[in-house]
């Protein structure tokens, strides 16, 4: 897992998982286009033990499933 990947990319390898992005790409609205993938799990809670492992210096944490509607997203 070193290369960098679309989104598009990722969400096609990673399906309904939540994702690691070191380094990552975006346009000028700040969504994520892309990013080198360091962890991704179905469990949210682990992917975020493993940013406190690696301590990125710039990174994102993406969903590639579809939310349920009543959820509700804190930025």
């Amino acid at each position: 897992m070193g290369e960098i990947l679309t989104i598009a990319e990722i969400q096609g390898k990673f399906d309904s998982e939540w994702v690691l992005l070191d380094n990552p790409s975006t346009d000028e609205f700040l969504d994520v286009r892309g990013g080198t993938v360091r962890c991704h799990n179905k469990d949210r809670d682990e992917v975020y033990r493993r940013a406190i492992q690696l301590r990125p210096k710039r990174f994102a944490i993406v969903y590639t499933g579809t939310m349920p509607g009543d959820t509700a997203i804190a930025l």
